[in-house]
């Protein structure tokens, strides 16, 4: 793997007004940029478009290899990409789906919980909040955090759900579960995952106890049941009918004063009033 360009004159190159390319063999080039980079690039013709591919930087990217221990030189690294070539195979394409996957292993689920957090905390109460990160921290943060989002299996949620579970916690396991799914939905929404794997866990812990809680009658508990309802961040589902019973409150509200339900007026004509 020879060519036209030597080190002495990669190294005696100087930067100029604009830049300018010095070419060894094979669509090899060496651009030399105004501020004084010297950067690798290969010209190729892939699908019947002309390409470039990069290969580094000179002098993180010498020229040749010089040993076996020394970093895979540029000419290396254009057979390399020419010899996919000769298979069919675009070597810019192999690239970006090498870097596809070296991004992807590091957007760990601790990572992405953490923008999500961080992103939806002014839309919560502080309580909430806290709440939620604590939840995660003690509970799934252990054991899930350090893994790729992209590579979370349903049983590895469920396990962690479990966890939380045998300690009698069986409602705290269920609220884990539904954070660790808005989790995944954003990620999937931000392009780091592909599906929810929480999705397959229906049915999968135990049920909860169901509660019935008192009415509220005092007035001024009103509003902070309406600021729960408000800063609820569980299933669409129970977000939806949780809005549609604040907005069935208000209407009720408009149709009751203090002393009794708010009677229909009669009209003036003797006609009967429009049925409700």
């Amino acid at each position: 793997m020879s060519g036209k360009l030597t080190d002495v004159a990669i190294r005696n190159a100087k930067p100029g007004p604009k830049s300018y390319r010095m070419f060894d063999a094979g669509g090899m080039y060496l651009e030399v940029t105004p501020a004084g980079g010297k950067l690798w690039r290969l010209k190729y013709r892939f699908g019947g478009k002309e390409k470039r591919l990069a290969l580094g930087a000179y002098p993180e990217v010498p020229l040749s290899q010089s040993n076996k221990d020394a970093p895979t030189g540029a000419r290396q690294k254009a057979f390399d990409a020419r010899s996919l070539l000769a298979q069919g195979i675009d070597p810019g394409a192999v690239k970006q789906a090498q870097k596809s996957v070296e991004r992807a292993a590091g957007e760990t689920f601790k990572l992405v919980a953490c923008q999500w957090h961080e992103k939806f905390t002014p839309k919560w109460t502080q309580g909430h909040a806290a709440r939620i990160l604590t939840s995660l921290a003690q509970d799934a943060f252990p054991w899930l955090g350090h893994r790729p989002i992209r590579e979370i299996l349903p049983p590895e949620i469920l396990s962690v759900a479990r966890r939380v579970e045998a300690r009698g916690a069986i409602e705290t396991a269920h609220r884990l579960v539904g954070n660790i799914g808005m989790v995944f939905r954003y990620a999937v929404a931000s392009g780091l995952a592909e599906s929810d794997p929480t999705r397959d866990l229906r049915g999968a812990l135990s049920p909860t106890n169901e509660k019935h809680h008192a009415s509220v009658t005092d007035p001024k508990a009103v509003g902070d049941l309406l600021r729960a309802i408000e800063s609820y961040s569980g299933s669409l589902v129970t977000r939806c009918a949780l809005r549609l019973a604040r907005w069935c409150l208000f209407v009720l509200a408009s149709c009751v004063t203090p002393n009794g339900p708010r009677s229909t007026p009669t009209p003036k004509n003797g006609a009967s009033p429009p049925p409700r």
